[in-house]
């Protein structure tokens, strides 16, 4: 089985957390492949930018997922394990990037995103997130 590394970022403006629906109509958080020895946190960033058109910054690490799925492109098995950086953007600006296959994204409440959000370990990353992001703006 192939492992890919990867890293994405659970994006919040205010107590709102930014969602991408993908071209499978899944609602996903933004994330990609960690590529040529890039940082984790940068690559973050960048498909924050990149799926979304979301500037952010990172405020502290979410933690790590892992899932696998049978890839028909490359006709075999692959393991995703992902690194999560919370994140925080500087104002609801974005732009889905329809090209990369994007449907619809935006904004939305914490609860309204965790009942769109298609996978159960996203939502409770988002859950967890949420907790962490709440305390860090506190301090």
């Amino acid at each position: 089985m192939r492992q890919r590394n990867c890293a994405g970022g659970v994006v919040f403006a205010g107590s709102k957390v930014y969602l991408l629906r993908n071209e499978k109509g899944e609602w996903v958080l933004p994330k990609g492949v960690i590529r040529n020895g890039e940082r984790a946190g940068d690559v973050a960033i960048q498909r924050a930018m990149h799926e979304a058109g979301v500037s952010a910054k990172i405020v502290a690490p979410a933690g790590e997922t892992c899932y696998e799925f049978f890839s028909s492109s490359r006709r075999a098995p692959i393991s995703n394990r992902i690194d999560w950086f919370i994140m925080q953007a500087s104002d609801e600006s974005h732009k889905v990037n329809t090209d990369e296959g994007f449907q619809d994204g935006g904004f939305y409440p914490v609860d309204e995103a965790l009942d769109k959000i298609t996978y159960s370990q996203d939502r409770a990353l988002v859950n967890l997130a949420f907790e962490k992001y709440l305390a860090f703006k506190e301090d």
